[in-house]
This record gives C-alpha cells, structure tokens and sequence, in this order.
C-alpha cells in the first residue's frame, strides 16, 4: 500500500508503515515472529533524548540508539555540518584523492587519542575497524618477517562485531555458536570480570590475581600471538561486565615485554561513555591499534576509523615491488558527509565541556542506581562513567539466573516502552546509557520506570 493511499490520520499512518516494514524489512538482532503479538514502532522524529513515533507517543533513548546517539537526536549543530558538506562534496574515493573533512578529522584524532597514534585508516562500521585491526596486526607481522604470527588473543565474554573475523575473537556464544565452523581459531583468556571479585579484594589485587592466566599464556606462546584485542573498561554486548584499568595497565605492560600488538575496540566505549574520553586513558595506556566508531559521528553516519603507530604504517612503507601495501578497502571509507558528522561532534565535546559537565550525569546516576542494592532479585549492580547496570538473578545469595528462556528481561522492556522509556535489556541485564543532553531531571525519571519495569521483570 503507497503512503498516498492511506487515510490521513496519525493512527492510520503508524499502522500501515508498521504493515509495510514487516512485509519486507528484516530487522537486526530480532526474532521477527515476536512482531506477531509485539508490534513494531514506526519512528516521525527525534529531538534530544526523546524518540516520537507516529501516534503522539514520545520514548526517551535511554541506550541511545544502540550507543550511537552522544548529543541528542536532530542536533542542530551536527545537521548543519551534514547539510554544508552536501551541498559541497558527498563522498570521493579515498584512493589517490583526498579532501578537507577526512584531513581534518584525521588530525584531531591523532591529537586526542593517546599518545603515539597517528596514522587513521578508514572504514564504516565498528565490526569493520576490528577487521583492519586484525589484518593489520597479521600483516606487521608478515612485512617484518615474523611470520609464525597468527594467533589472536581476547577475553572471556567479548563482543567485537559480526563480521566473521570480528566474531572469531568475540566469546558471546549467543552471536557466535551457530557459526563456529567458518571462525578463526581463537585463544580465549578470562579477564577481571568485577561481578567475580571478592569483597574484601582492591582492583588492583584482583587485577593481579586475574592477570595471571593471560601472563602465563603470553610467556608460553607469544611466538605465535599476533595480538591481544580487549574491550577497555566495559564488555559491552556482553552483558555490559566490567573490569578495573589496573588489568589493561598490566596488559600493555606485558605486550610490549613479550613483542605482542594490544587491539583497544573502543567502539563502544569511547567518546567519553567511561568518563573520559577515551577508556584506555584511565589506565594511562596507548594501545597500538584503536578501534573507533559509533559515537565519532554523534549518532548521524556510519563511519569507523582504526588509529595506530608510525611504527605500524612504516612496515606498510616501500617501494610497489615490494608488495607491502595495505590492500584492505571500502567504498565509503573516509566519506566526506560522515568525516563533517565527525567533526562536528568533536566540537561539541568542545563547546559543551562535555566529559567535565557528564561529571555530574555520572554522580546523579550513581545516587539513583543505589535503590538497587539491596533488591532480592539484583544479583549486582555496576556502573563505568555514563555506562550503568543491573543483573536480575532469580536468588541474590547464590546468584542464580533466571532461565534465559524467560526472557525477564523482555518484560522490563515492555513494560518501560509503554512508560515512554526505550530500555532494550540484554538477556537479564538491565542497562542505561543515554545520550549526554539528558537532564538530572530526566535521569531520576528513568530510575523511577526502570524500578517499576525490574518489579515487572521479577514476579510471575
């Protein structure tokens, strides 16, 4: 049915767009017969932290889009850099050409990101920056005559994308089971998971502790180890775990002694979701590779970037003949309307002051979150910077899951859609992660429906 041919009421439009997505839209990370009885949501606008769909009702993003959105939707800034930059340049191949948004971007990467990395290379999406990472790892590798390397290292419970090679060095077996006969083979470490450590264990002796396997592994087998690719601070689609920066001090520290790449995939945890702008600060850390994406372009264009050395470009470096070159590509890399999306965003870190002002964001979500201490059935709660979350557990002593097959999370969901709150839970995990324009006011809304949606969740 054609847009032309429906009723002009709002009721009748959110209806019929709802009919025509389901006739041929597949949608991601989604068992599309739970639309039979679970309608889909036909989205007219955005403006800040609210979502309006096209009955009047309004959802504020409360994970910001899949953790993309950093300044609100429609911001008027990042909307008008987009709009400049089309009507001058859309998009050139980034092979043999340039232009000024790519190289603008690609200088204040390289000033904000920590020090030593210089050189961006570009891609689209964040599983595809894991790509280059690991290919260029490999690589370095072969153009300096190690070529024993071929190994990759990554924690316990990661999440690093869907793409093939990024799902080889993720460990959530919900993603990556079905496809275990086409992934490289993988060394998985355990990490410092924080809802492992004991009570009366500092960070720091936990790190320890922790470090220990991924110590003897490294002794024992770096010969053959390319990199070790980690998820600084927070394992994001992995049930948002989170894990101190004395581990990824001690990590850097042992990469370097045993001649082993360090991946940082900051994809979803940079632009400041931590606290600073970039995880790996916290631990005082340059990685060799890192991996960038979502929040760079504020929520508005696909664009990733992996950030690495001089060091690393300089094995890439020589004469045709002497087949050394980087071959990796996509059509859109570098894409001009994204690069001023980018740039855009970065001012507004600027203007806004925005990793000093989330300062307190990041307090009045910690002084709302602590209702859920003592809940029977929040087996833990966790928050890094403007990253918060709470795991239902059908018993708080021995923290026992609820079966999955459940879905308690689901419920949560529901029930907050219908309070005008956009939770989506991952499994059990009930998190928050909104875009930084949201209000202290907005917040203490959030934690009153997300309470409410946890008593939903919980009882039969």
């Amino acid at each position: 049915m054609s847009a032309s041919n429906t009723p002009d009421t709002s009721e009748a439009i959110h209806q019929d767009l709802a009919k025509r997505d389901l006739a041929h839209v597949w949608h991601p990370c989604t068992q599309m017969k739970d639309h039979e009885d679970f309608p889909i949501i036909p989205i007219k606008s955005g403006q800040g932290v609210w979502l309006h769909d096209f009955e009047g009702n309004r959802y504020l993003d409360g994970i910001s889009s899949w953790w993309v959105n950093l300044f609100g939707h429609a911001n008027p800034a990042i909307s008008e850099a987009i709009k400049q930059q089309a009507d001058t340049l859309e998009h050139v191949l980034l092979a043999g050409f340039s232009h000024e948004p790519v190289i603008r971007l690609s200088e204040r990467l390289a000033q904000l990101t920590p020090a030593g990395l210089e050189k961006c290379f570009y891609a689209d999406n964040g599983s595809s920056a894991v790509e280059v990472a690991l290919k260029m790892s490999f690589h370095y590798f072969h153009n300096i005559g190690e070529k024993k390397k071929t190994k990759f290292v990554a924690l316990k419970n990661s999440y690093h994308g869907e793409t093939l090679g990024a799902l080889s060095v993720g460990d959530v077996e919900l993603y990556k089971e079905i496809y275990q006969p086409l992934l490289l083979d993988v060394i998985t470490v355990e990490g410092a998971d924080s809802y492992d450590q004991l009570a009366d264990e500092s960070s720091a002796d936990f790190a320890a502790r922790k470090f220990v396997a991924m110590e003897q592994l490294l002794s024992q087998q770096h010969d053959e180890i390319c990199a070790v690719i980690v998820e600084p601070l927070v394992q994001c689609a992995g049930n948002m775990r989170m894990y101190s920066a004395e581990y990824l001090t001690l990590l850097r520290e042992a990469c370097d002694r045993y001649g082993v790449h360090l991946i940082a995939d900051e994809v979803a945890v940079g632009f400041g979701r931590t606290g600073s702008l970039f995880a790996c600060e916290q631990a005082e850390i340059s990685p060799d590779f890192m991996c960038l994406s979502k929040g760079l372009t504020g929520g508005y264009l696909p664009l990733s970037v992996v950030v690495t050395t001089e060091k690393i470009y300089q094995a890439f470096y020589g004469d045709y003949a002497g087949m050394k070159a980087f071959l990796h590509s996509h059509s859109y890399t570098g894409n001009a309307l994204a690069c001023a999306a980018a740039l855009a965003t970065l001012d507004q870190f600027e203007q806004r002051n925005t990793i000093q002002a989330n300062q307190k964001l990041i307090a009045k979500i910690k002084a709302c979150g602590e209702r859920f201490r003592d809940h029977p059935n929040v087996g833990h709660i966790r928050q890094t910077g403007m990253i918060f979350a709470i795991e239902l557990v059908a018993d708080k002593t021995t923290r026992e899951p609820f079966p999955w097959q459940q879905r308690r999370g689901l419920r949560a969901h529901r029930y907050a859609l219908e309070q005008e709150l956009l939770l989506r839970p991952l499994g059990n995990v009930i998190y928050f992660m909104p875009p930084y324009v949201i209000t202290e006011a907005e917040i203490e809304w959030v934690f009153d429906i997300m309470a409410k949606a946890v008593e939903v969740a919980v009882h039969d």
